[in-house]
């Protein structure tokens, strides 16, 4: 599997992907709003884009999907009740559906509710396992849920489902937020070392080049995995005095959540 990731350089810090198969040039575009970038990308790498899968529903997700689709007869992949919210979806995708890309790459769609109620993560079927997770998880952060979403459901996605991916899982979000991301883990613990560690060698980086995290480092510096935190709580009493000597873990996240909504 070759992932290549695309940095668009527009105001909303979009990544676009394609997943190409090594073996046939088969190539799957993921949210691929900069349809230019994307489409020249494949011409670049000699690939054949032959699906589109959006994420969601959101317009910096879906915006490219009609010039990509145009230039290359790719069908469309999109949750399995996103119909009404996004056109032309050729196929609508549940949890445990495969895609395949080529001969060798093989994706498993994740439901993965909470940024919207429609909203699919994928994970590669590969030695180095990959995570595409949309607007779901970000570097060192978590989705809102402004626009049709849930702060409970999302909690219950990452804690029944992120969680349990494996450790060395690589993380390619729908945006470069890390540097705001680990400000705000700072703001809320302190004395996170890896944060600490982390945040200088991101502040005013080129998001071209950024780093790739793991699930494992996302767990040391990713405030919304770290819900039993002993800083975390306290901190968070600091902003909610009513709560409880012992919060339960969903109410630490939609209180994190509530925080990084004004942040």
């Amino acid at each position: 599997m070759i992932v290549e990731r695309i940095w668009t350089g527009n105001a909303y810090r979009n990544f676009n992907y394609l997943v190409a198969c090594p073996e046939t040039g088969e190539a799957l575009a993921i949210d691929p709003l900069d349809h230019e970038k994307c489409l020249n990308a494949a011409k670049v790498r000699g690939w054949q884009i032959t699906q589109v899968l959006n994420t969601h529903e959101h317009h910096d997700h879906t915006g490219g999907n009609e010039a990509v689709i145009a230039a290359t007869g790719a069908k469309l992949l999109a949750h399995h009740r996103s119909g009404d919210k996004i056109k032309g979806v050729d196929r609508g995708l549940k949890a445990g559906d495969l895609i395949q890309v080529g001969r060798t790459v093989e994706l498993e769609c994740l439901d993965t509710p909470g940024h919207t109620m429609c909203h699919v993560c994928l994970r590669s079927h590969t030695e180095q396992p990959a995570l595409f997770s949309g607007d779901t998880l970000f570097n060192a952060g978590a989705g809102n849920c402004h626009n049709g979403g849930d702060p409970a459901a999302l909690f219950a996605t990452f804690v029944e489902q992120l969680a349990r991916l494996p450790e060395n899982t690589q993380v390619y979000p729908g945006h470069d937020y890390i540097e705001n991301n680990l400000k705000f883990t700072l703001s809320r613990e302190p004395d996170n070392t890896a944060a600490q560690a982390l945040l200088p060698s991101v502040e005013g980086h080129d998001p071209s080049r950024s780093i790739v995290t793991t699930l494992a480092e996302e767990k040391r510096f990713n405030t919304f995995f770290r819900l039993r935190s002993a800083s975390v709580i306290a901190k968070l009493r600091e902003a909610f005095p009513e709560l409880p000597e012992q919060p339960d873990a969903q109410t630490v996240f939609v209180k994190l959540r509530e925080l990084r909504n004004k942040w």
